[in-house]
């Protein structure tokens, strides 16, 4: 009996559900066969007795139920104690075929790997570049990249509140091929640690020095104030001009592009936020979930966001 029992469920649980199940069945059955009432018959004036029951002067006839009806019911009932028992149904009990949903899925898994492996492995040979101006190549890719990236990066490839925009020019750790690869193989962790330490002062000076980077409205004065802490505290990650550092995933400072901007949230608000608060971005390896030969055609696709309209 091993083989037809699931761990998943207590023994308990498991015969709690064999009772219900097979209890409503015989329930409903033993009530539809109690009432069946074959020994109904006209009298011999031809009268038939009626459930008490009358509108509008018609009685309802107290018939028995039709005999094809009846049969047609104790079919079913026999075709569903077929099925729980060839199929899983009661419990944990997988049933005499051993059918299960996770087995289906599998099966099918390993079909669609025998058909379209050679296919990847095809596409895994042609370099990025050159594979991202393939039409039919994208079409899969971006078959692929819908299943596994748009939750977070948007159908649009677009992104959204901490989620890159992945058809502009701005690369937290860079745009080329081997980088785009290396971030799908391998993951990404962004730590941008907080600085809340110097005083709501010196954040409200470095917001201003930061927004006067991008060209934005800004308070002269105190952007220059700010510009002695921030050379201190954040340019050894974004550099001294503020253009970012791709080695480490800080942003560039001086496109006006806002990976944590809310929606109707003003800049310089995202900014102080990001000052106080810090920011911990993560990007899961991709690698083990959808095999180096599907990393290759999504790297493919990313790339080729950019030569679209």
């Amino acid at each position: 009996m091993s083989n037809f029992w699931d761990d998943s469920l207590t023994g308990f649980w498991s015969a709690w559900i064999i009772v219900l199940t097979l209890g409503s069945i015989a329930f409903a059955f033993w009530i539809l066969y109690a009432n069946r009432k074959t020994d109904k018959v006209p009298d011999a004036d031809g009268n038939v007795e009626t459930t008490g029951h009358a509108a509008d002067e018609i009685e309802e006839y107290d018939n028995p139920l039709p005999r094809w009806w009846f049969q047609l019911y104790v079919a079913t009932v026999i075709f569903a104690l077929g099925y729980l028992l060839l199929y899983p149904g009661l419990g944990n009990f997988t049933g005499l075929l051993g059918w299960t949903q996770e087995g289906q899925w599998e099966q099918e898994v390993a079909r669609a790997e025998e058909r379209f492996t050679p296919i990847f492995a095809q596409y895994q040979e042609i370099p990025i570049p050159e594979l991202a101006r393939d039409a039919e190549a994208m079409q899969v890719a971006e078959r692929i990249y819908q299943n596994n990236c748009a939750v977070c990066h948007g159908a649009n490839a677009r992104g959204g509140y901490g989620f890159p925009n992945l058809t502009n020019d701005d690369w937290l750790y860079g745009g080329e091929p081997e980088q785009i690869m290396t971030t799908l193989i391998r993951g990404r962790n962004g730590l941008m640690p907080s600085f809340q330490s110097l005083g709501e002062r010196n954040i409200e000076r470095v917001t201003q020095h930061v927004l006067s980077l991008s060209g934005l409205d800004h308070d002269a004065e105190q952007a220059e104030q700010g510009a002695a802490v921030y050379g201190s505290v954040c340019a050894a990650c974004h550099g001294q001009e503020g253009t970012g550092n791709t080695a480490l995933g800080a942003p560039n400072l001086t496109n006006d592009i806002w990976l944590y901007q809310a929606p109707g949230q003003s800049v310089a608000d995202a900014i102080r936020q990001t000052l106080r608060n810090g920011r911990n971005g993560h990007m899961p390896a991709q690698e083990a979930y959808i095999g180096e030969e599907r990393v290759h055609l999504v790297a493919a696709y990313v790339y080729s966001l950019r030569f679209r309209d």
